[in-house]
């Protein structure tokens, strides 16, 4: 009889998963990466809050960013891509991570596709989040906030119980100027100008995945968890 030997069982590795989403304001890119990042146990970047992580910490690149953030200039993409490359190296960013917002034009996506050579990373897929503007306006348009709170309401999906009033503390509810309509719309013309071209760019590398952003958040979900699978 021959020898046996001790069957040996390798733990499964976690899936690594890096991932862009792309959509225009109000398409949910936040509400779905913030669900793929408690599936996936991996950090959900934002290019806002990593800017302001990095400043906050006072690190070099966060005081260079600092200096054109205090005149309100935008921060130049070489410095965007240098806080980025500090940040997907730290530890929590070792099974993956979501970009959420970034890149916004075809040369930060250049940048991007340089540094993670250079790193010898690669993306796994970039999704694409797809809502009419008209829906996307009434979504944004919609809302309503709480000045002292900050609790959010929307007057066709979330109205609070007394028109205009918060539930929790009665304040008048404010509707913000970045959510008023004309300027809403304003924000679609400049995401299109930007960074609607970055679905032709990742379309070419095979990476882009089109997501139904009309559907319910479940439904998003199922669709984006299908194309990961």
């Amino acid at each position: 009889m021959g020898k046996r030997y001790p069957v040996q069982i390798h733990a499964r590795l976690p899936r690594l998963m890096r991932i862009i989403f792309l959509g225009p304001p109000g398409a949910g890119k936040g509400t779905q990466a913030k669900l793929l990042a408690k599936k996936y146990t991996i950090p959900q970047i934002s290019t806002g809050d990593i800017l302001r992580e990095a400043i906050r910490q006072g690190t070099l690149l966060g005081l260079e960013a600092k200096k054109f953030m205090d005149k309100g200039e935008l921060v130049p993409d070489t410095v965007i891509i240098g806080i980025i490359r500090q940040r997907i190296q730290e530890q929590d960013c070792k099974n993956g991570f979501i970009f959420d917002g970034f890149p916004r034009t075809i040369p930060q996506a250049e940048a991007l596709r340089k540094m993670l050579v250079l790193l010898n990373l690669s993306l796994d897929a970039v999704l694409s989040i797809v809502v009419k503007d008209e829906i996307l306006i009434k979504r944004i348009s919609g809302r309503r906030t709480c000045p002292v709170c900050n609790a959010v309401y929307h007057i066709l999906h979330n109205p609070p119980r007394m028109p205009g009033l918060c539930d929790r503390d009665h304040t008048p509810l404010i509707q913000r100027n970045d959510e008023k309509e004309e300027t809403v719309r304003n924000r679609l013309v400049v995401y299109k100008k930007q960074t609607q071209p970055l679905i032709d760019y990742y379309k070419k590398q095979g990476l882009l995945k089109e997501v139904d952003g009309e559907q319910t958040i479940e439904a998003i979900y199922s669709q984006i968890a299908g194309f990961l699978a």
